[in-house]
């Protein structure tokens, strides 16, 4: 947690002083929530964009990634240049996590760009977050991150909505799309997977707009060699090196592309980084799972897709996880000030 202790000292009439140069627990946990919550309303924007583009402009999903990662690089790196350039060196030590990183972001892009074109914006975001328990359960073995009853009641609720949502207690779904709800699954695992390299990065002391510099680079690499494999190999892949430039003079959807990276992922998924500084990656991940309920509005409205009742019940037991989450964590901390109050040694006791 970004907090330091903290320390004793006493008035002139002998009464204990609490001094900190950091937000207090409580207060800490309440702003990791603002800006994860953030971040979710941000991120859900997400499916939206690369629905438009794979829906209006045919654009394979593999080749959109490409430029979706490398539209984010070119539009950080010169506010970096300008603003926080100490912000772009980085240590020889960090280089090869980061590079690890990026390898593990290529993947989720790439699994998650093909689940939106397959699914719809709605289902695939849905899908998506099937990585709350996914993040909870490796964050317990890898991260030593505690796995209470909370975030458990927590974790149902969500992975129970998520099932709902994704229609997946219908056999029909499964024989009709299975190809894109395995490839949903997949891209939430890669996510939480994300989560906890995220936290991780934290822990090492990484500036979190560093690490989405060069994790976004390293990810475009990828994913252009990715698609210079050999066609057919890979679904979504661009068939000639003329693909790259799929979208050709379409002013409209370069500008809808540029968006995509420049809004939804530079903000969302930085402000993601932001609150991983705050709190345990499971934790973070579970207040995203807000995106999906977010992006089925706007998808609604947008794109006229539509959820059933079934669907929008499993919407709000996602909310409903998160909020009784939100609800436990700050009473916990309330009790842990409490505690560490009453610790404190009395006045004029050595």
């Amino acid at each position: 947690m970004p907090w330091k202790s903290l320390q004793v000292g006493y008035n002139g009439s002998n009464t204990p002083l609490l001094e900190s140069s950091m937000p207090s627990q409580r207060t800490s946990l309440t702003r990791g929530y603002t800006i994860a919550l953030i971040s979710a309303a941000i991120l859900s924007t997400t499916a939206i964009f690369i629905r438009y583009l794979t829906q209006t402009f045919h654009m394979p999903p593999l080749v959109l990634a490409f430029w979706r990662d490398t539209f984010v690089v070119l539009t950080l790196l010169p506010i970096l240049l300008i603003f926080h350039r100490p912000w772009l060196s980085i240590r020889r030590a960090h280089l090869f996590y980061l590079l690890a990183y990026g390898l593990v972001l290529a993947v989720f892009n790439s699994l998650w760009t093909l689940s939106v074109s397959l699914n719809g914006a709605a289902v695939s975001t849905v899908l998506a977050y099937c990585s709350a328990g996914f993040t909870a359960l490796l964050g317990w073995w890898f991260l030593n991150e505690s796995l209470n009853w909370a975030k458990l009641v927590a974790i149902v609720l969500t992975i129970g909505g998520c099932v709902l949502v994704s229609d997946a207690l219908d056999p029909n779904a499964w024989i009709n799309n299975l190809v894109g709800i395995l490839t949903g699954i997949l891209s939430g695992l890669l996510y939480a997977i994300y989560s906890l390299m995220g936290r991780s990065a934290s822990q090492r002391g990484l500036n979190p707009w560093t690490t989405l510099l060069f994790t976004f680079g390293f990810a475009a690499i990828f994913l252009l060699l990715v698609n210079f494999l050999p066609t057919g190999l890979l679904p979504g892949t661009a068939s000639t090196p003329a693909d790259f430039l799929w979208l050709g003079d379409s002013l409209a959807g370069w500008s809808v592309l540029f968006a995509l990276a420049a809004g939804p992922t530079v903000l969302g998924f930085g402000l993601y980084n932001v609150s991983l500084g705050y709190l345990p990656s499971s934790v973070a991940n579970l207040i995203l799972t807000l995106e999906p309920a977010f992006t089925a509005a706007i998808a609604y409205f947008l794109l006229g897709e539509r959820l059933s009742g079934t669907q929008i019940f499993g919407s709000l037991m996602i909310v409903s996880g998160v909020v009784f989450l939100r609800i436990y964590e700050g009473r916990t901390a309330g009790q842990d000030a409490s505690s560490q109050a009453a610790s404190l040694p009395a006045p004029g006791i050595e």
